[in-house]
C-alpha cells in the first residue's frame, strides 16, 4: 500500500510539473525576471515530469508506454538524427540537434504516459491558453512601443518568439483551444473570460507580427474547428465574430503584406523561401535517402543554392527541412509520427468525454502544420507538445471506450446469470 501511495504521489507530481512546463512555454519568466535564468525552469520542470513518470512506472512495476507505431516512429526519427552525425556536413551541429530532438521525444512520451484522464488533458491545454496571455501581451506591447521590430514594423517578443513567424504560429495553436473551452458547456464564468481574452489577444498579436503563414494557419485552424464542432450554429457564430474582428481591427498594412503572396517574385522574404525550397530539392537529388545531417540545412546552403540566392535561409518548411537533412527515411518516420498523432485527435473528436477538446486539438495541429509549410522548424517544443496532447486525447478516448465495453459485458453477464438462476431458465 505504501508503494502504491508513493507511486501515486509521483504521478501527481509529474502531472503538476508537466502543467507548469506547459505554462512556462509561453510565459518565459526568465526573460523578464533575469534572476530566474540560471534555473532553466522549462528544462527543470519537463525533466522532473519525465523522471517522476519513470519512477512511478517502476514503483508500480508498470511498463512504459511508447505509444505504438507513432511513438516508435518518433524514437526512430530522433535516433536517425543522432546517427546522422556519421554523414553530416557539420557533425557538431547535428549532435546538438539530435540531443534536442531526444529531449522533445522525451516530452512527447511523458505527455502520453501522464495525461491519462479527460481532466488532465483539459488542465494541460488550459495551461497553454493561460500562459499565452503573457506572450500575446509581450508581442502587443513591443508593437506599440516600437521595440526591436523586424523590418521596421513586424512585432515580436523574446527567445523563441523573437522570430515573428514563430511567435505567430505558436499563438495560432492557442486560439482553437480557447474557443473549444468557450463553446464547452459547464466551463466556469471566470475561465470563459480568461479564454476569451486569451483568444482575442492571440489574434491581435498574430496580426501585429504580420506573418502571412501565421494568418493562413489560424484561418485553417478556425475553419476546421467550425466544420467539426457539433454545435454548428455556435461554431459559425464564433467563426463569424473572428472574421469580423479581424476585418475591423487589422491595420491596412497587414492586408497589404498578405496581398504580396500574389507577387511573391517581387518580395525578398518570399523569394528567400523559394530559394530555400530549391536548396531542399537539390539536396534531395544529391542525397535522397539520408540527407546532409540533422540541423545542417543552412550549412549545406553554399553547396546547393542557386547563384541568385546570396543569403542563406532555413528551410521555411518543416517537411522539406526533414527531407533535406534526413532524407526520405527521416521524412517517413516524421510523417508516421505526426500523421498518427493528428489522426488520433480526429478519432478522439467523436468521443463523448474528450471530443470537444480533441476537436480543438485537431484544429490547432492542422493550423500549426499549415504554418509549418511556410515557417516550419523541426526543433519546436510547441509542435511536440501539441502532438503529445493529440495522442493523449486518443488514448484517453480509447481507455474510456474500453471501460464502457467492459461495463457493458459485465452487465450482460449479470443479466445472463440472473436469467439462468430464475424459474424461466427451467
Amino acid at each position: 500500500m505504501e508503494v502504491g501511495d508513493r507511486a501515486g504521489r509521483r504521478d501527481a507530481a509529474a502531472f503538476s510539473s508537466l502543467t507548469v512546463f506547459a505554462a512556462l512555454m509561453y510565459m518565459v519568466p526568465q526573460a523578464w525576471i533575469p534572476a530566474l535564468e540560471p534555473l532553466r525552469l522549462a528544462l527543470l520542470t519537463s525533466g522532473l515530469a519525465a523522471g517522476l513518470m519513470v519512477l512511478r512506472r517502476l514503483g508500480r512495476v508498470e511498463p512504459l508506454s511508447f505509444d505504438g507505431v507513432r511513438g516508435v516512429a518518433a524514437l526512430a526519427f530522433a535516433g536517425l538524427a543522432l546517427a546522422s552525425m556519421a554523414w553530416s556536413v557539420h557533425p557538431e551541429v547535428t549532435r546538438f540537434t539530435a540531443t534536442e530532438l531526444l529531449k522533445l521525444t522525451a516530452i512527447y512520451l511523458t505527455l502520453v504516459n501522464v495525461v491519462t484522464t479527460p481532466r488532465r488533458l483539459a488542465v494541460v491545454c488550459g495551461a497553454l491558453v493561460a500562459g499565452s496571455l503573457v506572450t500575446s501581451h509581450g508581442v502587443i506591447d513591443w508593437y506599440f512601443t516600437g521595440e526591436d521590430m523586424v523590418e521596421g514594423y513586424r512585432a515580436r517578443w523574446v527567445e523563441v518568439y523573437a522570430d515573428p513567424n514563430r511567435a505567430a504560429m505558436s499563438l495560432a495553436l492557442v486560439v482553437p483551444l480557447a474557443v473549444a473551452f468557450l463553446a464547452r458547456r459547464g466551463s466556469g464564468g471566470w475561465w470563459r473570460t480568461v479564454c476569451a481574452v486569451a483568444g482575442v489577444l492571440a489574434v491581435v498579436a498574430i496580426v501585429f507580427t504580420y506573418s502571412r503563414g501565421g494568418f493562413l494557419g489560424l484561418s485553417v485552424a478556425m475553419a476546421m474547428w467550425a466544420l467539426h464542432e457539433r454545435r454548428r450554429m455556435r461554431a459559425v457564430l464564433v467563426g463569424t465574430l473572428f472574421v469580423l474582428g479581424l476585418a475591423l481591427f487589422a491595420p491596412e498594412s497587414f492586408w497589404q503584406r498578405n496581398e504580396t503572396v500574389a507577387t511573391f517574385h517581387e518580395d525578398a522574404s518570399a523569394m528567400g523561401r523559394v530559394h530555400a525550397w530549391q536548396v531542399a530539392s537539390r539536396i534531395n537529388l544529391d542525397r535522397p535517402l539520408l540527407g546532409v545531417g540533422a540541423g545542417t540545412f543552412i550549412f549545406a546552403w553554399p553547396l546547393y543554392a542557386p547563384p541568385e540566392a546570396s543569403r542563406a535561409y532555413v528551410a521555411h518548411n518543416v517537411f522539406l527541412e526533414v527531407l533535406g537533412e534526413l532524407g526520405w527515411v527521416g521524412l517517413l518516420f516524421f510523417l508516421v509520427f505526426s500523421s498518427g498523432a493528428m489522426g488520433g485527435a480526429f478519432a478522439a473528436s467523436r468521443d463523448e468525454g474528450v471530443g470537444w477538446l480533441a476537436r480543438g486539438l485537431a484544429a490547432a495541429l492542422a493550423g500549426y502544420l499549415v504554418c509549418s509549410l511556410f515557417s516550419g522548424y523541426v526543433l519546436s517544443t510547441h509542435l511536440y507538445v501539441l502532438l503529445g496532447l493529440a495522442a493523449s486525447a486518443e488514448r484517453v478516448a480509447r481507455a474510456a471506450e474500453a471501460r464502457q465495453g467492459a461495463r457493458t459485458e459485465t452487465d450482460r453477464e449479470r443479466r445472463t446469470e440472473g436469467w439462468e438462476g430464475s424459474n424461466h431458465a427451467a
